[in-house]
């Protein structure tokens, strides 16, 4: 099973496309910078994609609609 949850993610942004924009920028943010918002041991995924849904499920990351 995926964690965090499609279903639980679709509920703090409304598209698909949007979350996959939004985690993907990120990720590659912490490719290039080796930023990460929360402590790497607390991540339960282990590549960089995991670890941004991580962090918008965890409301780390804010998504404004326009």
């Amino acid at each position: 099973m995926l964690y965090p949850s499609i279903d639980k993610l679709l509920n703090i942004v409304d598209s698909k496309y949007m979350l996959v924009h939004i985690a993907s920028r990120r990720a590659k943010q912490m490719l290039e910078n080796n930023h990460y918002q929360m402590n790497e041991k607390d991540y339960v995924n282990k590549k960089p994609l995991g670890k941004a849904l991580e962090e918008v499920e965890k409301g780390l990351i804010t998504v404004e609609n326009k």
